[in-house]
């Protein structure tokens, strides 16, 4: 059979040295993932091989043009998403928003795949937003970023940020250390996701002026939170009490996110998320988003980890929540 050719052009507002990589290392990531042929002379990108091959390639190109066109730099870690997301068939806007949620040291947050668009959409738009699915998919990563662009932008005079405490053989009153020592565990990965989107410096002094406050969910009972973005994390380990406790401390000019992973959960009984979903699902102001391991954007093994747990769990191929 005929080798297949189709040839690209790069716009003249796109820099090659930077769709190319360092040393050429991020085409020869994309000729050596689909086995293609890749010659680039000039502006013209050309390339050779089957017809199946050289349409994925082709659209892997485009979706980097694009990128660059957006002002990124692609990384290595940037071609493998999009190579694995081809792979899979994604027709949806992927790597190519031009919805920018937040810019930090010269790099850009935004939405990278179909589910993740929906994501920010619906957060855009709705008063809760639920955003359920496996590990890597940035359901807390961009629930944060939205958090801290509505803060920037003064949509809101606070961010609030809750974990459910669940604790594994030991009570967290014989855990040593003070108070905050006991739940820094518990809320690590939140600190971690604020202090990637702003200085560190700039963040402890948010959390120090009470602008921005991360608490165990056990601290969330009583309050009335107004002018206020909330993010309930792995929501998976509350329980329908817990759950109905948070949702109703919505106040006025406030906006909630509740992410979790029905596959990640630590507690016995049913979970406060199913709980939701069986309760509010369709309620006008309340969205549910559900990601796949097609949104998964850390890397590709990851999605791969997923699928493999799914299979054994008789899930079948993917894992949906």
């Amino acid at each position: 059979m005929e080798p297949t050719h189709i040839r690209l052009t790069i716009p003249d507002s796109v820099d090659p040295t930077r769709l190319m990589g360092p040393a050429d290392s991020l085409l020869r990531r994309i000729e050596h993932a689909f086995d293609a042929v890749v010659v680039v002379r000039g502006n013209t990108i050309s390339v050779s091989g089957s017809v199946e091959i050289v349409e994925q390639a082709s659209t892997v190109f485009s979706r980097l043009i694009r990128l660059v066109e957006l002002g990124e730099t692609p990384t290595a870690d940037d071609v493998d998403i999009v190579i694995e997301q081809v792979r899979q068939g994604d027709s949806a806007h992927v790597m190519l928003s031009d919805d920018v949620l937040l810019t930090y040291r010269g790099r850009t947050i935004r939405p990278k795949t179909g589910g993740q668009r929906r994501y920010i959409d619906s957060i855009r738009r709705n008063t809760i937003t639920f955003g359920i699915g496996p590990a890597g998919t940035g359901k807390t990563y961009l629930a944060m970023a939205s958090a801290v662009a509505a803060l920037k932008r003064r949509e809101v005079g606070r961010i609030v940020l809750c974990r459910p405490v669940v604790e594994a053989g030991e009570s967290l009153g014989f855990l040593p250390g003070t108070l905050q020592e006991k739940l820094d565990p518990y809320v690590r990965p939140l600190y971690d996701a604020l202090f990637d989107m702003t200085d560190r410096e700039k963040g402890n002094a948010l959390i120090e002026q009470g602008i921005i406050e991360i608490a165990p969910l056990a601290f969330m009972r009583g309050r009335t939170l107004n002018d206020a973005f909330v993010i309930l994390d792995e929501a998976q380990n509350t329980t329908p009490d817990q759950m109905k406790m948070f949702l109703t401390r919505l106040g006025f000019s406030s906006k909630f996110v509740v992410t979790g992973d029905a596959s990640q959960r630590d507690l016995l009984g049913q979970s406060g998320l199913d709980r939701a979903r069986e309760v509010l699902d369709g309620i006008e102001g309340i969205q549910f988003i559900d990601f796949d391991r097609n949104d998964i954007v850390r890397h590709s093994l990851v999605a791969r980890i997923v699928d493999a747990f799914a299979r054994s769990e008789g899930g079948g191929g993917g894992a949906h929540d």
